[in-house]
């Protein structure tokens, strides 16, 4: 709107500039009327968009000359025009202010806003931290289970010193410490423990060149611990991995195993006889003794 009236006033302003290049000097006081009623209007302007109590920064921005040069017979038309140019530019410059000063207003409501924004997000409550801690590599498993008590259960103090006495490897490969642990843990019978470490070590190494070691090893450690349908699982996925890796046979025989120990003689009929096939170097070699132990606890057809 008040740009529109300032090209509105702009024009009708140019239009009085060249009327009065070619008026007579009687008409001059006309268009010196017209001039103070048009400076008349952009003060109601200004106080209408921006009202003040005392007039103070209304008046000084437009304001007639306080005393009026007479006019000379020698270029009284000049005169008239350089005169009413002048206010002119002043009418121009002053809308131009009061467009910025609109402008200056809508900025100042933002960021005020966008203060107001932050400071309410600032006080809300902030979500709790996800907990980072891991677990130690390995935790000596507790001599009852924890459903029978109400509080965390506390390994056995003789379990915890032989736990303990079990070293890890410090070596330039720590995947292969990583295994080398587990299988000591394994060994001495700490199957539980050695479940934990192995995990640990098949999920943080999974294409480490003992990979098929662990996994194989992981699902001995749970099948020796009397948990077959946790043993399967690892035999299953190591076999699946890497037929030709070299714990892949023995995975798909001791899978064989699991299924006979959960009662699956269907399932372990057909592990047996895709390992027979698939592995016959070592049914008839290292594993020979395994394969017929197995093969006796079931009837295949």
């Amino acid at each position: 709107m008040i740009a529109r009236s300032a090209r509105a006033l702009g024009l009708g302003g140019i239009a009085l500039a060249l009327a009065a290049t070619s008026m007579p000097v009687a008409a001059q006081d006309n268009s010196e009327a017209r001039i103070r009623k048009l400076e008349s209007e952009v003060r109601a302007l200004q106080r209408k968009v921006f009202p003040g109590a005392d007039g103070r920064y209304f008046e000084p921005e437009i304001s007639a000359p306080a005393t009026t040069q007479p006019a000379t017979t020698a270029a009284p038309s000049t005169t008239a025009v350089t005169d009413i140019l002048t206010r002119l530019d002043a009418l121009e410059s002053q809308l131009q202010r009061l467009t910025a000063q609109y402008e200056v207003g809508g900025n100042a409501m933002r960021l005020l806003e966008e203060r107001i924004e932050a400071l309410e997000a600032a006080n809300a409550p902030a979500p709790a931290p996800a907990s980072t801690t891991r677990p130690a590599a390995v935790t000596p498993a507790a001599t009852t289970p924890a459903a029978t008590t109400p509080a965390a259960e506390r390994p056995d103090p003789a379990r915890l010193a032989a736990v303990q006495q079990i070293t890890k490897p410090q070596t330039d490969d720590p995947g292969d410490d990583e295994y080398s642990y587990g299988f000591r843990l394994w060994d001495a019978g700490f199957f539980p423990e050695a479940q934990q470490q192995l995990t640990l070590f098949v999920e943080r190494y999974p294409d480490h060149s003992r990979a098929t070691y662990g996994r194989n090893l992981l699902g001995r450690a749970y099948l020796d611990d009397g948990k077959p349908g946790d043993a399967a699982p690892w035999f299953l996925r190591n076999y699946q991995a890497d037929k030709n890796a070299a714990r892949a046979g023995d995975s798909l025989l001791f899978l064989a195993e699991s299924m006979i120990a959960l009662d699956d003689k269907q399932r372990a009929c057909i592990a047996l006889s895709e390992f027979g096939e698939t592995y016959p170097a070592l049914a008839t070699g290292r594993l020979q003794g395994q394969y017929a132990t197995a093969r006796s606890k079931v009837t295949c057809n």
